[in-house]
């Protein structure tokens, strides 16, 4: 079962502490699940086969996947945990953390991560490339870990007193998920300095879209609107908040893609078609070149100027559409430098219920930049300190306000685009 075109996720991100119950599930196997389970090498060449023909780098990061190939098909197994542990240390020679096997709890846990509804603490985990250390992307808005004070870039050190040294991203999410209401215990590292933060889990409800329209001395009635995660319904929830705010007489647009992750590929270009008239999007770059350049089709709701506020947890899908806007003249860009993760990922099932993620390509902006590593730098760089951005973090009702050092910034430069306008 391969996840459609539609459903390609953005390889940087993992909604840690996702639970789902399962009832049920497992307890009766389908011939194919069975074949499976007694015959675990085809379990392991199933997943070779699929790096083999779409993962991105040709040289399987310098590997000669042939023999890579035969020493584990050679290999005797009794069991599929011994052929889990056997896809795991094949992978590992990938040297690319988003390119991941999931058993069956995990692949299930997975397949709701954009569903708008979760179990957990709220936090978007990612996995340094170089470090191997534990991120966090950055945590979901109004859920324990943000009310807690949890921030993007901290570096998760320990989960309940546990080491996260040498944790890959599902081990970790299978420590800090739990049911409602038990709690978990990370120590975070924050510069030099340590942090402990006791949350409980929670069920967490996501709404992508919040905005509102303000009245301003500057630049008029702005409207406002925060982009929280390209989930399912952010694509339909966006066009519902530019429509309304069209119809009330916005002069102008803030897009606040702080803290936004990423999430869904097509619910970053289809946002980017509410913004833009005509242009190149994004394009997309597998192992044969340039498969895919995605244009906007003439269905813009707005020309209404417009700024864009990021920061270091926008990723993903937060910096294709911001990639794109800035590239194309659309928007300007106001913040700190964003998180630089730019791949993309197939999610498949296999044949006993286990998952494989595999990264089939990366994306360029317009221009032709390679956000992976590199980001995306603002037109105006306006970057918080640390007791500011744990100020806005611990008083959401604070974001977008004037105690909003980056907001006002970007009112003030949205009142000369709209000056300019009229």
């Amino acid at each position: 079962m391969a996840i459609t075109k539609r459903g390609l996720v953005l390889g940087t991100t993992v909604v840690a502490a996702t639970a789902v119950i399962v009832t049920g599930a497992g307890l009766h196997l389908s011939q194919s699940q069975a074949f499976f389970q007694e015959s675990p090498r085809e379990l392991i060449d199933e997943v070779w086969q699929l790096i083999d023909r779409t993962y991105v780098d040709a040289t399987f990061n310098q590997n000669d996947w042939q023999a890579v190939r035969q020493e584990y098909l050679g290999r005797e197994y009794g069991d599929r945990q011994q052929a889990y542990v056997a896809i795991r240390e094949m992978l590992e020679k990938l040297n690319d953390p988003y390119t991941r096997f999931m058993d069956p709890e995990q692949f299930r846990d997975m397949q709701i991560d954009t569903s708008g509804e979760l179990t957990g603490v709220g936090i978007q985990l990612s996995q340094d490339e170089e470090t191997k250390e534990l991120v966090v992307v950055a945590p979901i808005e109004d859920t324990p870990a943000s009310q807690a004070g949890v921030l993007a870039k901290d570096i998760i050190t320990k989960i309940d007193g546990q080491s996260t040294q040498g944790m890959d991203v599902n081990a970790a999410v299978s420590l800090i998920r739990g049911p409602v209401g038990s709690e978990v215990t990370l120590t975070l590292r924050r510069g030099t300095e340590e942090l402990e933060f006791k949350l409980e889990r929670a069920r967490i409800e996501i709404h992508p879209v919040k905005y509102t329209l303000q009245t301003t001395q500057s630049a008029g009635e702005v409207g406002y609107i925060r982009l929280n995660q390209f989930s399912a319904n952010a694509a339909d929830e966006m066009r519902e908040a530019i429509q309304d705010l069209e119809q009330k007489g916005a002069t102008g647009y803030i897009l606040d893609l702080r803290s936004n992750p990423g999430g869904l590929l097509y619910a970053s270009i289809d946002i980017a078609r509410m913004w833009m008239q005509d242009g190149v999007i994004v394009s997309t770059v597998d192992r044969q070149g340039v498969s895919e350049r995605e244009r906007a089709n003439n269905t813009a709701l707005t020309d209404k100027p417009l700024v864009i506020l990021v920061d270091g947890g926008s990723a993903s899908a937060s910096e294709i559409l911001s990639g794109a806007l800035q590239d194309n003249k659309r928007a300007l860009l106001i913040g700190s430098k964003t998180f630089g993760k730019g791949l993309v990922q197939s999610v498949r099932g296999l044949g006993d219920g286990s998952g494989l993620a595999v990264t089939v390509a990366k994306y360029l902006t317009p221009s032709g930049r390679d956000i992976n590593h590199e980001g995306i730098a603002p037109d105006v760089v306006i970057d918080l300190t640390d007791a500011q951005r744990e100020t806005l973090s611990q008083n959401r009702d604070q974001i977008g306000t004037s105690a909003d050092p980056q907001y006002v910034k970007s009112l003030e430069l949205l009142a000369r685009q709209v000056a300019k306008a009229q």
